[in-house]
């Protein structure tokens, strides 16, 4: 995600190192490095020129402290206009009406079905609601079969009438059904269109009318940088939706519509996509997509991503086993899947401040666990509760049974070790407080 821009920024931050002061001369070559950069990632050019001009005038007229290098303040002032040119705060759903009606539109191909169901499933786990999705898309082979797949798979109803071809009838019986069913937010999946399509145009203005929507999301992919800022405008000129949905960001090296979109059309984004799994959506906050950019990391994306995965009942659970040293291989491979279920391992290095730049030129695979969980699958089950009773003939055996060889079984077995002696020691107050005591200072 925005690697490109990333490394460009970076190397534009290097005319400062080592700069005593900010002068409006080396500050006027990075921001010339730093437009070129952003002009690269398909960034609107008047957006590009004027954030370039504001974060200048800012770095020459700041009052630098001596303890912050002209490098440092730099990047702590591109970190906040970046923040404010992507929207400045986050912009979360109106979701205060019962049933609040949300309507879904977009381009062709955009991922706006996908979205939908990832969207009703957002809703459902992180917001405690019960969404009915609605299947209005009378136009494209299958689009309420896909709907209705999506809905199954996350526990979620579909309201769809196969017998009509009018959108506005389907999209007020959907809402009609809602009412009668308890189901507090309304999620209206309708056709992909073209701006260009006046005919369908005018069909997505009279669903808007008919149904009244709380909120209008505009699906777009990420991918297509400058057309997806375009595009959005034009809808917007007719739909006046109330916020953005960049898809398809976890391949989006540049970053362009991300960063130019909020200027543009003066609307948030209020999610991204980052993958294909129903868990793959976000909800956008600038401040921290500004600190991912500039390298700078995103724990507390990352932390929360891992509090939606981790009950605190099992937590707790994990907890005690491993002060009586029980953890074990069923464990350890429950672990693997909640990380997994977290997103994209790259993504997720991402977030560790300092360690995107270092994985950037690093390839990890999404299975990347593949075969820590086949050797695990190939245990026993008195092997996995009983880490200690696996001697080298049971080693083999597994190898065998898992596709693998044993120098990856004995290396699996030996880290498996380490990690349950560590974790001992951390569960205990009294050899934690020893072994700090032990460490140079």
């Amino acid at each position: 995600m925005f690697e490109n821009l990333s490394d460009k920024l970076d190397r534009a931050f290097k005319v400062l190192k080592g700069q005593g002061s900010i002068t409006e001369i080396n500050v006027a070559e990075t921001m010339k490095e730093i437009r070129k950069a952003l002009l690269d990632a398909d960034v609107n050019y008047k957006t590009a020129k004027s954030f370039t001009d504001d974060v200048k005038q800012k770095a020459i007229g700041a009052n630098v402290l001596t303890a912050v290098s002209p490098g440092q303040l730099l990047t702590k002032l591109m970190n906040d206009e970046l923040a404010a040119l992507m929207g400045g705060t986050t912009a979360e759903l109106d979701l205060s009406k019962s049933p609040t009606v949300i309507l879904i539109a977009g381009l062709n191909g955009a991922g706006k079905t996908t979205f939908t169901g990832k969207l009703a499933n957002f809703l459902k786990t992180q917001k405690n609601k019960k969404p009915l999705l609605v299947a209005d898309d009378i136009y494209r082979p299958a689009a309420i079969t896909q709907l209705q797949v999506l809905g199954e798979q996350i526990g979620v109803p579909v309201y769809a009438n196969l017998e009509s071809q009018d959108p506005i009838a389907i999209a007020l019986e959907g809402i009609a059904y809602a009412k009668q069913h308890g189901h507090n937010v309304v999620i209206i999946d309708t056709a992909g269109r073209l701006s260009i399509d006046e005919a369908m145009m005018v069909e997505i203005e009279q669903v808007k009318a008919a149904v009244n929507p709380h909120e209008i999301l505009f699906v777009v992919d990420s991918m297509t940088g400058q057309d997806a800022v375009n595009t959005a405008k034009v809808f917007n000129d007719r739909l006046d939706f109330t916020g953005v949905v960049l898809t398809k960001l976890d391949g989006d090296t540049r970053g362009g519509a991300a960063l130019s979109i909020k200027s543009v059309v003066n609307k948030p984004i209020k999610f991204i996509g980052t993958g294909e799994k129903m868990e793959a959506i976000d909800v956008f906050h600038p401040d921290r997509m500004a600190s991912r950019i500039l390298g700078m990391g995103d724990v507390v994306s990352l932390v929360e991503r891992a509090q939606m995965q981790f009950d605190e009942k099992e937590a707790a659970e994990l907890q005690k086993k491993i002060r009586k040293n029980k953890f074990d291989f069923n464990d350890f491979y429950s672990q693997i899947q909640q990380i997994k279920k977290m997103g994209n391992m790259k993504d997720l290095m991402g977030m560790i401040p300092g360690v995107g730049k270092m994985m950037k030129d690093v390839e990890i695979q999404d299975d990347a666990f593949k075969n820590i969980e086949a050797i695990i699958q190939s245990m026993t089950p008195h092997e996995k509760e009983n880490p200690d009773t696996i001697n080298q003939s049971r080693r083999t055996r597994i190898a065998k049974g898992s596709g693998t060889d044993l120098t990856e079984v004995n290396k699996l077995i030996k880290q498996f070790d380490d990690m349950r002696k560590v974790m001992k020691q951390m569960s205990n107050p009294a050899a934690m407080a020893s072994m700090m005591k032990r460490m140079p200072r």
